[in-house]
């Protein structure tokens, strides 16, 4: 599933970079808002691209994770707001993937900011409920105009290419504070997870509610510096969760909140207010890990458009600009399957 402070991006230049490979693997966008050169899905997913190129037969955003099962237990409270067949009382299959919001399938744990967690549930209806989340309470910039702008910005070698970058963008500076200050924990069972756009949920009766969801975890997280993350090695978090899982199911409530009449629904650097109402919807249980290279959610494309009846876009633009990115990577991958490691490596083993 959140003032300008431009000091931070005048500061360390390990701070920015930190910020910046967080919003660049975050969410993809492509639409044609650019002129007289329309954006493309190709040049959108190609600025991802690190230094040295993509990873062939990797996902061009989130590309170390893994996959893992369970289900979503529904408690009904959930229905008097949608009509989607995932609220009502029960339990439904998911398929998911914890993720590192990088292009680079190895970079070490410690160096990135940003942790996701894709997520598909199935109801006997034969509707799947897609859904792709991060641990960032509030998005960086607050167009898909904004974001294009940044992955420029942190591309380019003149040096004043991002603190002019946030001098025009003073919606950067919460999302910046959070890169810098906010807590690290040691484990994909520790985070909050927040879905940031907003979203229409539809009732029975065809009325429409305004909502953000969010996963809240189970366990109390445990801060941890980077350094100390480091020190556990590069791929410690995968590990970590495959040993967790294994012990115990790890558990997250689902909350939606809904907004207030004026509350902004277009702009996910808008954290809304803590008094607007919140649901517990029902609780997320994780019960296998799965080494993604044979898992099932490898080929799984977190498409956050693939909505079930009950749930419908809002006029928040990123959801759109996302799914036409995912489509353009998982195009690529899939072509480049022979690429895609075939043996155990790194966190796999």
């Amino acid at each position: 599933m959140p003032a300008p402070h431009q000091s931070l991006a005048l500061g360390s230049l390990a701070v920015i970079a930190v910020v910046v490979g967080a919003s660049a693997a975050a969410f993809g966008y492509t639409a044609g808002w650019f002129s007289p050169e329309r954006l493309t899905p190709p040049r959108l997913v190609a600025a991802l691209a690190p230094p040295g190129g993509p990873a062939l037969g990797h996902r061009r955003n989130h590309a170390k994770g893994i996959c893992f099962t369970g289900s979503f237990e529904a408690n009904g409270n959930g229905s008097e707001i949608s009509r989607a067949h995932a609220f009502v009382r029960g339990q439904y299959p998911i398929v998911g993937r914890f993720n590192l919001g990088t292009a680079d399938p190895d970079a070490p744990d410690s160096t990135v900011r940003v942790r996701g967690m894709g997520l598909q549930i199935a109801t006997p209806d034969g509707e799947i409920w897609r859904t792709a989340m991060i641990n960032a309470p509030i998005f960086a910039v607050s167009t898909p105009q904004g974001f294009y702008a940044l992955l420029l910005a942190s591309g380019s070698k003149d040096p004043n290419a991002m603190p002019d970058f946030v001098k025009a963008h003073p919606e950067f500076g919460p999302f910046g504070d959070w890169a810098k200050n906010g807590t690290w924990t040691a484990s994909f069972a520790e985070e909050h997870y927040y879905g940031l756009n907003a979203f229409i949920f539809v009732d029975g009766s065809g009325a429409e509610h305004a909502v953000r969801w969010s996963l809240l975890p189970a366990v109390q997280p445990v801060a941890i510096t980077p350094d100390e993350l480091g020190k556990r090695g590069p791929d410690f978090l995968e590990q970590e969760i495959t040993q967790r899982v294994g012990a115990a199911p790890q558990r997250w409530t689902l909350a939606v909140t809904v907004a207030n009449p004026g509350d902004r629904t277009d702009d996910p650097t808008v954290a809304w207010p803590a008094d607007r109402r919140t649901i517990e919807v029902g609780t997320l249980t994780a019960s296998k890990i799965e080494p993604e290279r044979d898992g099932p959610c490898r080929e799984i494309n977190f498409d956050p458009t693939l909505l079930p009846d009950g749930i419908k876009l809002s006029d928040d633009p990123f959801p759109p600009a996302r799914s036409a990115a995912y489509a353009r990577s998982y195009d690529l991958r899939t072509a480049e399957e022979k690429y895609y490691p075939t043996t155990l490596t790194g966190a796999q083993q």
